[in-house]
């Protein structure tokens, strides 16, 4: 994943509160993903508009932590949204 890539979810893909669990859920047709606080943190600023380094970078600093490490495990996990479809790249 390269820094100047636009990230966006696909038509059909959104994130939503599930108040019966009280968690964050990816939700797709016929599909649903379980999501954790750091999953939560960085699907909720992929808006379409935002670059995958403009993310990284958000993150890195509302954390604390070296972007280089934030970087390393954000690309791991986006690009196996993006391989079961429900994750774009622009």
């Amino acid at each position: 994943m390269q820094p100047s890539d636009i990230l966006s979810l696909p038509r059909g893909v959104r994130l939503h509160h599930d108040r019966v669990r009280g968690s964050w859920v990816l939700l797709a047709p016929e599909r649903a993903v379980m999501l954790d606080a750091t999953a939560h943190a960085i699907l909720s600023r992929v808006d379409g508009h935002r670059s995958f380094g403009e993310i990284t970078a958000e993150l890195a600093e509302a954390y604390d932590a070296p972007p280089e490490a934030i970087a390393g495990d954000a690309a791991g996990f986006l690009g196996a949204l993006r391989d079961r479809r429900f994750l774009e790249l622009a």
